[in-house]
């Protein structure tokens, strides 16, 4: 089992397998020592994590719902790594997207649940540069959506 999996069991969680994309694209690009990961969206095993931030679900709701979209990008990550998550080397940049309310300002919070899961299951690697955005709506009517880039070995 790799360090970052060990971490992760440690948490309670266990990465699922990749989502499949749901239109014409790849979940992944790997370029050179860089990975481009799809958005991931808002969703466990019971199903999509839907509504708008600020009317249908809390702050607390859409933190947690980025978290899962964390959950979906360290999949991915690990399928883009040949099943070998440890060759991470630096979480690069997230690009959060929150399906809210034009009301609702705290974009930033709700994809803190992003931030803070990566940094809490792999330290110092973890630590990126981030967007926050709001969205109108997003696909499936998903609360959260979050694409990632990473450098790996």
């Amino acid at each position: 089992m790799s360090a970052i999996e060990a971490r992760l069991k440690e948490l309670g969680i266990t990465l699922p397998d990749m989502a499949a994309p749901a239109a014409n694209y790849v979940p992944y690009v790997v370029v050179g020592d860089m990975v481009y990961v799809s958005g991931q969206i808002s969703m466990t095993e019971a199903g999509f994590t839907t509504g708008k931030v600020g009317a249908d679900l809390t702050t607390e709701e859409g933190v947690a719902a980025a978290q899962t979209c964390a959950v979906g990008l360290l999949a991915a990550l690990k399928a883009a790594c040949g099943g070998d998550i440890d060759r991470l080397v630096q979480v690069v940049k997230l690009v959060g997207f929150v399906n809210s309310t034009p009301e609702f300002t705290d974009q930033p919070k709700v994809i803190n649940g992003a931030s803070d899961f990566m940094v809490e299951v792999l330290g110092d690697k973890g630590r990126h540069a981030r967007s926050a955005v709001s969205a109108g709506s997003l696909p499936f009517g998903v609360a959260v959506e979050i694409e990632g880039i990473f450098q790996i070995s």
